[in-house]
């Protein structure tokens, strides 16, 4: 009776111990939101997601220990960014690397997508990877909430390069926002003849010299000195 009330008084004391040892655990990891983020807006009439990379759940991966899944991080990327506004067409959002994985003292996170094209079923015609990763060196008490730190940074960093490369190689596909003007195009050089200062010379006719001896002002002759020309003895 004894020992089963020591047992149960120190069931009460552990979350007070691990908090006073700096070992108490996150227990809230919100989703992974990207909706706050302006839209990539897609010329096609849909967009559909696959998950094309699967972890191997054997050391040194720990994708599974995470509280905020890689793939579903990504998954809800694709979701909150990509409109599909067009008439005709698809596109596809590829996800081909979502790991955690740890040796030693490094927890690593790397991320890899491809969005693809298909304007008719089986004919690609265009796509934009992206990749990103980051990595965390040291010890970790709350690992857990590590993963999540790491997860979100990675998934931050992805949705700066993942526009990035669809801005890059997908513009023919991007459909403008609302309201926004057309590029300017390069127009041609007027050719039309301007308007002339007063009491400038039209292009091409040398200035009015006024000689010294009184005489009416003549222009001076092409290819002559500007002083009065003297006619030789």
């Amino acid at each position: 009776m004894h020992a089963s009330l020591l047992t149960r008084r120190a069931s009460l004391l552990l979350p007070f111990l691990l908090a006073a040892c700096g070992h108490e655990e996150r227990q809230n990891f919100p989703l992974l939101r990207y909706n706050y983020l302006p839209p990539i807006r897609l010329n096609v009439a849909q967009f559909t997601v696959e998950q094309r990379f699967y972890p191997s759940g054997l050391a040194p991966d720990i994708t599974a220990l995470a509280p905020v899944h890689p793939v579903e991080a990504l998954r809800a990327m694709a979701e909150d960014r990509l409109q599909a506004l067009g008439t005709s067409g698809q596109a596809v959002f590829g996800i081909t690397n979502a790991s955690l994985t740890r040796q030693g003292d490094m927890i690593a996170c790397a991320l890899a997508v491809v969005l693809e094209i298909y304007p008719t079923p089986g004919l690609r015609s265009g796509f934009a990877q992206a990749n990103a990763s980051r990595q965390h060196t040291g010890p970790v008490d709350d690992l857990r909430g590590a993963l999540y730190d790491i997860t979100k940074a990675t998934m931050d960093a992805m949705n700066v390069e993942f526009e990035y490369q669809v801005r890059r190689n997908l513009e023919p596909w991007l459909v403008p926002a609302a309201g926004m003007l057309p590029p300017v195009q390069q127009q041609p050089l007027d050719t039309s003849p301007t308007e002339q200062p007063p009491g400038e010379p039209p292009p091409g006719v040398p200035p009015m010299q006024a000689p010294s001896d009184g005489a009416p002002m003549q222009p001076t002759p092409l290819g002559m000195p500007s002083q009065q020309y003297q006619q030789p003895p």
